[in-house]
């Protein structure tokens, strides 16, 4: 039986080490994904773009060297890879921050839980799903915890104690300073 496990993770490096821990434990390319800021810019070096992450996503040379950028309301410019981001691709054109939360609740997330993604990936953050079968379920989530998971309750008590009540794709992505400058880390797993 399919399993499809999700970590948000501050920073991209620690989202990026985790899919490589991933792949590295025999998890395949096609069953990790990563949707990650690109606020500060950082990762537009070799990145496609949105139209040319279906092809790559599917690939197998290496999903981080299969970034793509694309732009999603409320989340600015993200650099993604995997089975979510060719999700996202027809999502670009319409709903796409409404996109990222249907898909991540299509493929069994709570909802609860999908919005505190896509704002911690609005703030700056990165979301690595993996989708496996039970006989890796155990490995993946302990590499899905090894590399400073945000504590999602923690971090929804968080934003709800600012006043945040759930995903809003109106709102403006966090500039590089925001990022930069954010307060709001709590306790990790």
């Amino acid at each position: 039986m399919a399993q499809m496990l999700t970590s948000l993770y501050d920073t991209y490096e620690e989202a990026k080490q985790t899919v490589s821990d991933l792949a590295a434990a025999g998890i395949p390319h096609p069953d990790i994904s990563i949707i990650a800021s690109n606020a500060e810019g950082a990762h537009t070096s070799g990145a496609a773009t949105g139209a040319e992450v279906g092809a790559i996503a599917g690939g197998g040379a290496g999903l981080l060297a299969g970034l793509g950028i694309m732009a999603i309301p409320g989340l600015g410019p993200v650099v993604a890879a995997g089975w979510l981001a060719a999700t996202l691709v027809g999502a670009v054109a319409g709903a796409a921050g409404g996109g990222l939360i249907g898909a991540l609740v299509s493929a069994g997330v709570n909802e609860k839980d999908a919005h505190v993604y896509a704002e911690g990936i609005r703030r700056g953050g990165a979301l690595v799903t993996v989708r496996v079968d039970d006989s890796q379920a155990k490995t993946a989530s302990m590499i899905l915890q090894h590399h400073r998971s945000v504590d999602v309750v923690g971090r929804r008590k968080l934003y709800e104690e600012e006043g945040w009540r759930q995903f809003d794709p109106e709102r403006i992505p966090y500039t590089p300073q925001q990022v930069a400058g954010q307060t709001d880390k709590v306790p990790r797993t």
